[in-house]
């Protein structure tokens, strides 16, 4: 299974702090956001390589991060050759790309880089693993605004996903989706056509929404909270928590 991180973007809404360097190597405490998510998916043995898919902006920061890092799976970094914000490809079409570039024929987790995340990937695999599926994350929000901003699945008693929207109006269930998936190698196929078949290109949410109309797929209810860095100011919450030593 290849580990393969989405951090092509180029995280305006920082501001400066993002203007020259990507968002997942911001320090959270002594570690970086994207170091706290590979700790973790590190460790996972079905895991044996990391891709790092990020943009021409930002490649050689992320290579010289790189050469600093010692963990047991290898790390290689892509360059998807864009050099802002208006000529970004969109995160499928980044994953596409990881996945031509790279000659992909592996089961993948696809995991967004600027997330604290309170529980391990590992159940998320074991999880996809017994459905034998494609998998999607879900949590239980109970906020219909918040809803309405993120995508919305509804699943049946063995959790099977039924149906998902992308940022619905009226949201048909409480559960909403973050931005972690596993696409099984015989669904590869399908990831690989979705664009060109209508799926939407810049969220991670269009191409699982894509693949819920067209595979099976399951849903693995987040065992524990994350914290989304999104904003200047979710990301000083965050520096301020790790140096309480609350995360």
């Amino acid at each position: 299974m290849k580990n393969i991180v989405i951090a092509a973007g180029y995280a305006t809404r920082l501001g400066e702090l993002t203007r020259n360097f990507p968002k997942p190597l911001l320090k959270i405490g002594k570690n970086t956001i994207l170091g706290r998510m590979l700790d973790d998916i590190d460790g996972i043995p079905e895991i044996d390589e990391h891709i790092i898919i990020t943009n021409h902006k930002f490649a050689p920061v992320f290579e010289e991060w790189k050469n600093g890092q010692k963990y047991k799976k290898p790390i290689t970094i892509i360059d998807d050759g864009t050099e802002t914000n208006d000529t970004r490809l969109g995160a499928v079409c980044d994953l596409l790309y990881a996945m031509e570039k790279q000659g992909i024929e592996d089961d993948l987790l696809v995991v967004a880089a600027d997330n604290l995340l309170f529980f391990s990937f590992q159940d998320f695999v074991d999880f996809a693993k017994e459905k034998q599926t494609s998998c999607i994350m879900c949590h239980e929000q109970p906020s219909v605004e918040k809803l309405q901003r993120t995508g919305v699945i509804v699943v049946d008693e063995n959790m099977k996903v039924l149906n998902m929207e992308e940022k619905p109006q009226v949201p048909k269930s409480h559960w909403a989706v973050p931005p972690f998936y596993i696409y099984l190698k015989k669904d590869l196929e399908t990831v690989r056509h979705s664009v060109e078949n209508g799926c939407g290109k810049d969220a991670p949410g269009n191409l699982a929404h894509y693949m819920v109309e067209h595979t099976t797929m399951h849903a693995w209810p987040m065992s524990a909270g994350r914290f989304d860095i999104g904003s200047i100011d979710t990301y000083y919450e965050a520096c301020d928590l790790a140096k309480e030593g609350k995360i």
